[in-house]
């Protein structure tokens, strides 16, 4: 966090063009969006809300506990709002024309609007060809020399998972030490080798990642182009990677999160998404600006009318 202002008076007899304070402030800064309080002399200053400002521990608004991820936006994501995407995300559908032979003129069918029911609710397999069909589930179907990309970018990067893995020991991603994500605690580290996945990942992040993340939902996070684009400007110096900034926010936000994950899991009841996946699905969301319409599906699912379960059919 960056230090408060402080602010002494001159001695002396105040000057003809004198002005306030928080005036003189104000034309210095200019007019910004995030602003933060400040005491000064019993004066309420604001300060502008600077991208090297820290991530502060979230705490509740009006009883209840609210999300603060600098990566996905400067304003705090209440609670409600990021069950009501996860949701979203795990119940929308989106309407498809779809012609099959008994019907030339085609019809109306409504498939999922996102990857839930083929990669979260998805059981975890031994290793093999079907890590590329995870990958492929949530990112799109690969042609013959892609899906060879992928391929031998799984058989690569299999062994730095497998470091990351005995390197933990055991603790999940967000239980680890700051160490485990410095350039200061290098080598060895959990950060290294996932930093090491990243550059070996070739043209393919997405579909590696997820494949990584499905088989180790705790420690190996799942990340994009865009998703790592918007870690990016986060990180610190002595960062090991974009991952540090996940870490940091996870800690951050650990009541909240820890909330979301028995909320999610308790109404959902077909998959138990770790925080490390429900970090990645609300940056997903809010960097591909489809955040607000997965909290408008999240609200007409019947999960959230009803807190339980949807009823089998």
């Amino acid at each position: 966090m960056a230090p408060p202002i402080t602010w002494t008076p001159r001695a002396g007899p105040p000057s003809s063009n004198a002005r306030p304070l928080p005036e003189l402030l104000q034309q210095a800064w200019g007019d910004r969006v995030a602003v933060t309080a400040h005491r000064i002399e019993g004066l309420t200053v604001r300060r502008p809300l600077g991208q090297d400002d820290g991530v502060f521990d979230a705490a509740p608004q009006d009883g209840r506990p609210v999300l603060h991820l600098p990566s996905t936006g400067p304003d705090a994501v209440p609670f409600d709002v990021a069950l009501a995407a996860v949701l979203g995300y795990a119940r929308g559908r989106r309407p498809v024309r779809f012609r099959s032979p008994d019907s030339p003129q085609g019809r109306w069918v409504q498939l999922p609007a996102f990857g839930w029911a083929r990669f979260d609710a998805r059981p975890v397999g031994p290793p093999g060809d079907n890590d590329v069909l995870v990958g492929e589930v949530l990112h799109g179907r690969l042609d013959r020399d892609g899906w060879a990309d992928v391929h031998d970018a799984l058989a690569r990067v299999r062994p730095l998972a497998d470091a990351a893995a005995e390197r933990a020991a055991g603790r999940t991603f967000w239980e680890l030490p700051d160490d485990e994500v410095s350039v200061l605690g290098e080598p060895g580290t959990v950060g290294a080798a996932l930093r090491e996945i990243g550059r070996a990942s070739g043209h393919h992040l997405g579909h590696v990642t997820a494949a990584l993340h499905h088989s180790s939902p705790a420690l190996v996070p799942h990340l994009t182009r865009t998703t790592r684009l918007a870690l990016l400007p986060h990180v610190e110096e002595g960062d090991s990677g974009v991952e540090a900034v996940i870490l940091r926010e996870l800690r951050a936000n650990d009541a909240a999160f820890a909330a979301l994950e028995a909320e999610v899991a308790a109404r959902t009841g077909d998959a138990r998404p770790t925080r490390l996946r429900l970090h990645d699905i609300l940056l997903w969301l809010a960097t591909t600006l489809r955040l607000t319409h997965a909290v408008e599906l999240g609200r007409a699912a019947e999960e959230w009318r009803s807190g339980r379960p949807r009823r089998a059919r």
